[in-house]
């Protein structure tokens, strides 16, 4: 049991398909972790939602399981972080707080063809030189578009003043602080492709051409910096919110990457690469989108965001759809076992190729089987495709930013394997480095709430709590690197259709 003298941060770590609360002490050492689990919502082939209060009711339901795990009480966290899933967008009713929908998901395709329809008209330049994205029914411009068209008196509603919009950020923000408080930070707003990265406030050209009336917007706040206090029934007190961060930027700065060059990357069901590219936006030649990393209160930085679509997810294809392993520790053990792909290459495009390829069309392919190929091979050859999508992600970034990548910082589930890191290390020729907390998002929200209020007093003090895990240094062997490299590029450019 803790004291009633210690204080504590906590982080709400919103995700696709769970909330989860993690509370961290001073060292940025987990205390205690509650997670809750949410219904996805189909309607339609192609179209992902959520109920909002289903979002809201699991994140409350897992702040008030941490703290009581933890053994502490509620006065006792000194202030909430927030991090969250991207793109995602709820509209309610300002009076009620009723949701006039359910969310709908980063995931969901169904404004696709008014995106193509933008392009066709000649949009694409206006949208990526204010925003920094490509355009995309990913953001959340067109589905805060489609909520209006689609539901019944919506537009005429939010016409009126009578409807609010906004990421999953700010949905928690607004009913955790009983409506006191309609902010959504920098980071999340770059998100919506309605944001302008320059100008750094809501672009009325974008909000014309979108049909979406800027009062139902948010105020738009430092990622760092206390926006409310906690009056929901839920939580006992009146907690300072003081940190906001989308989930990818959040751990960019869990990881520490606080000056230009330093990248980390996310091995997730796909992979998240992000590099810090300093107080100056870079524009990317070859499809990378520019990004906000953080709002701080005396400069905002920005990134290069590359995503790879199918990383930890290619294990799991191994593992469920071709069982040739038990589980994805085994792949290690397995691509271990034999010294090379003996030629053997996956590219495992099962829903097209991202940057710097950009090819939908593309599919998933294996080359170079022989009679002799194991299914041992198969799986270092799966393991190795994962490594060779963040070469070429980092490798264009460098390109782009013109700066050189000194470690590369890991997380994300996959990061657990030593086999991949250190091929990810050989193929890069610089070290990898995976932190002995890999919990970044939810610490990097954590870090922004706690020093807003001084719970932390520096980045230099954040800085101090990273701690080293393992570290991968790279094989010399640049004769073998380049053939590897030289291998994989002629299996993708089989592969690709465009």
């Amino acid at each position: 049991m803790s004291t009633a003298e210690e204080t504590y941060v906590a982080a709400l770590d919103q995700g696709t398909t769970s909330s989860r609360t993690i509370i961290f002490d001073r060292a940025g050492r987990i205390v205690s972790v509650a997670q809750n689990e949410f219904p996805q919502l189909f309607p339609h082939p192609g179209w992902v939602e959520h109920d909002p209060k289903d979002i809201l009711s699991s994140q409350l339901g897992s702040f008030t399981s941490a703290v009581v795990e933890a053994g502490i009480a509620p006065r006792q966290i000194a202030a909430i972080g927030i991090t969250n899933q991207r793109e995602t967008v709820v509209v309610w009713d300002r009076r009620t707080g009723e949701p006039v929908s359910n969310a709908i998901v980063w995931q969901c395709r169904r404004t696709a063809d008014y995106i193509d329809e933008l392009v066709r008209q000649g949009c694409s330049e206006m949208i990526t030189s204010k925003t920094g994205l490509i355009p995309d029914a990913y953001f959340s411009a067109s589905k805060i578009r489609w909520i209006l068209e689609n539901v019944a008196g919506a537009r005429e509603a939010a016409e009126r003043g009578d409807l609010l919009a906004g990421t999953v950020d700010c949905w928690l923000v607004w009913n955790l602080t009983g409506g006191a408080a309609h902010v959504t930070d920098m980071t999340n707003a770059s998100r919506t492709m309605l944001y302008n990265i320059h100008t750094l406030s809501w672009d009325e050209e974008l909000l014309e051409l979108f049909g979406i009336p800027p009062q139902m917007l948010p105020q738009v706040v430092c990622s760092t910096g206390v926006v409310g206090v906690t009056d929901h029934p839920a939580i006992a007190g009146h907690i300072p919110i003081a940190g906001i961060a989308g989930d990818q930027q959040a751990a960019l700065f869990g990881q520490c990457c606080f000056t230009p060059g330093s990248v980390k990357n996310t091995y997730g069901t796909g992979g998240f690469l992000l590099m810090n590219t300093g107080t100056t936006p870079v524009r990317s030649e070859s499809g990378l989108l520019t990004t906000i990393a953080v709002g701080l209160p005396d400069e905002v930085r920005y990134a290069l965001e590359g995503s790879v679509f199918v990383s930890g997810a290619a294990i799991q294809w191994l593992r469920d759809q071709l069982g040739i392993i038990d589980s994805a520790a085994q792949s290690e053990e397995l691509a271990r076992s034999v010294d090379s792909t003996e030629g053997v290459y996956v590219v495992p495009a099962f829903t097209g190729l991202g940057a710097p390829y950009w090819d939908p069309y593309a599919r998933g392919a294996i080359y170079g089987l022989t009679r002799g190929t194991t299914r041992a091979h198969l799986v270092r050859a799966t393991l190795e495709s994962l490594a060779y999508q963040a070469y070429d992600v980092i490798t264009t970034m460098q390109k782009d930013a013109g700066l050189a990548l000194p470690t590369l910082k890991v997380d994300g589930g996959a990061s657990a394997n030593d086999f991949l890191l250190q091929f990810q290390a050989d193929l890069l020729g610089c070290p990898v480095v995976r932190p002995k907390l890999v919990e970044t998002t939810a610490l990097g929200a954590a870090y922004l709430a706690g020093l807003a209020v001084g719970y932390w007093e520096s980045l230099t003090e954040v800085e101090a709590n990273w701690k080293v895990d393992r570290r991968f240094e790279p094989n010399p062997d640049e004769k073998r690197r380049q053939e590897r490299i030289a291998g994989w590029h002629d299996a993708v450019s089989r592969t690709l259709i465009r």
